[in-house]
This record gives structure tokens, sequence and C-alpha cells, in this order.
């Protein structure tokens, strides 16, 4: 009788927070880690912020391509913070604990930005096709009013289709464990600490992979196919470097971008055996895409450059 008594409190009582161990298996050095993901977090708010001031301070940037790149470097932004300062927290001053409702928060933070950065990701692949496809339609196809819509509907797409994720996740039942051997609140960390059926959760969350990501990624694969396809029927060499020059930085970002989301992916699926791999490349996946985007388009792109040392104050020197 007691027996029966203590299983049913025990299926009745709801954890009030959650406990976020860190990287599983090194938990006793993982601090280590600490300064080099402080510095590329700090790299990626840097380089970011430089990114949108940039692009609002100087005028010849105030072009479609540039104001995407300035949206996925706000994105960026909300990424990265979305989960660093915890993590930072986690390893310098051992807070672990937290609460249920930041938990989830968090949860769908993450799941709407990654979402909002695959969609920038597909506005800038529209964009790079009507530039070279189609270059008499361009200014009159690609205009301001086109980047506020775009960038509009990605936001009302992954704010609405992922509110069910972490709804999802708050209607489940917490009654036993509250250890998430994660530095994070991801989806399938924390529901699969629930007591009862999460089969609705699992599906939502791959019918929400391949409606967002999935199609965006195929939408920008269609788009550069034709992309190749076009260029490649130009008859000058130069012409065609010249063509491939506007879009390689753009074609870098995307290719690292949904390469790591995939590997990410399939670490999950194969990471029973050694459970750190996945969950450190998520962390990575999350913070170095952010400190890498900016680089690359700084690298590629004289325009940024020269904009960045005026903002700076240091025109003068770089042209010395």
């Amino acid at each position: 009788m007691d027996i029966s008594q203590d299983t049913t409190n025990s299926s009745r009582f709801q954890v009030s927070k959650f406990i976020l161990m860190g990287l599983p298996g090194i938990h006793e050095w993982q601090h280590w880690l600490s300064l080099p993901l402080a510095l590329i977090y700090l790299l990626a708010l840097g380089t970011n912020i430089l990114i949108v001031i940039t692009v609002h301070h100087e005028h010849n940037l105030h072009q479609p391509m540039f104001q995407f790149l300035s949206i996925l470097a706000i994105v960026d932004i909300g990424l990265a913070t979305t989960i660093m300062p915890k993590i930072l927290a986690i390893f310098w001053f051992d807070a672990k604990a937290i609460s249920l409702p930041e938990c989830f928060t968090q949860i769908y933070a993450v799941h709407c930005f990654i979402s909002m950065e695959s969609g920038i990701f597909l506005c800038m692949a529209v964009d790079r096709y009507v530039a070279i496809c189609h270059p008499l339609q361009y200014s009159s196809t690609v205009t301001e009013a086109f980047v506020v819509k775009a960038t509009v509907f990605m936001m009302l797409r992954n704010i609405l289709l992922t509110i069910p994720v972490p709804v999802l996740a708050s209607q489940r039942h917490y009654c036993s464990k509250n250890e998430i051997d994660h530095c994070m609140c991801s989806n399938p960390g924390v529901t699969g600490l629930a007591c009862d059926d999460i089969t609705t959760n699992r599906f939502y969350q791959l019918a929400l992979a391949w409606v967002l990501g999935g199609s965006d990624m195929i939408l920008v694969f269609i788009s550069y196919v034709l992309i190749f396809r076009s260029v490649l029927r130009l008859n000058s060499a130069e012409a065609i470097v010249k063509a491939l020059s506007t879009c390689s930085s753009h074609l870098i970002l995307i290719f690292f971008f949904y390469t790591t989301i995939v590997v990410v992916s399939i670490a999950h699926l194969a990471g029973k055996a050694v459970p750190i791999f996945p969950v450190l490349l998520n962390v990575l996946n999350i913070v170095i895409p952010p400190a890498l985007n900016p680089m690359v388009y700084a690298l590629r792109a004289q325009e940024l450059r020269v904009g960045f040392w005026r903002v700076l104050g240091l025109d003068n020197v770089s042209q010395k």
C-alpha cells in the first residue's frame, strides 16, 4: 500500500528546474574551453555589430545584398547571445540550474534564430539569382520594399511555426530526472526527460526541420543550379569569373551552414557511444557561424572592407 502511494506521488511530482550538466564526459575540466568560447563569442558580437553599423553608415552599402547581410548579422548576434552567457556562467560560476520557463524560452529562441538564418540565406540566394540570371530586371525586382517584405515574411514564418516546439515541450510531465547532459536547453534533451509520451514532440520537430530547413535548402540549391547554368552560358571567361565572384561569399557561408547542420544531425543520431561530440558540435554550430560570416564577407567584399575602415576611422591608414 505504501509502495503504491509512493509511486503515485512520484508520478505526480513536477520538477521546478533543470540542471545543465555541461559537456558530457569532461565535466571536471570543461572550464578550460570557456576561454576560446568567450573569445569566439566576443569576436562574433564585435564583427556583427560592426557590420550593422557599417551598412547603416555607408550609403554605397544600401544595397539588398548588404542589407540582407546586416539582417543576418542581427540574427547571428541574437543566436549567439541566446546561449553563450548561460554556457559561460556554467563554466565559470557553476550556475547549472535553469528554470522551466527560461529553458523553454531558450529552446524557442534557438529554433527561431536558426530558422531565421536559413531564411535569410534563401533571400540572399534569390537576390543573387535575379542579379545574375535577370540583371535587367534586378533594380525593379529586388528593391528596398522587397527586402522589407522578404524579411517580415521570414520573421512571421519562423516566429509562428516554431511556437509549438516550446509549447509542446512545456506540456510534458517532468517527474523524475532533471539533469540535462548539455550546456543548453535543446528540445530533444529536455523532452527526453519527460515521463509521458513525446511522440508528438518528435514528429513536430522532424516536420519543422523539413518544412523550414529542408525547403530553404532545396530552394537555395535550385537557385544556384540556375545561377551556374546561366553563368556557363556566358561566352567570356572574364564574365564568368566576375559573375561567380559576386556570389562566392554567400556560397561559402551557405555551404558551411547547411553542412554543419547535417553533421550535427548525424552526430546526434550516432552520439550514444560518445555523447560529447554531438553536444560540442551543437554548441560550436551556434557560436562559430556568427563569428565566421562577417570575416568571409569582409575578405570577399571590398566595399565592406572600405566601409569598415571608414567606420573605425582608419581609412587614411588603409590607403597608405
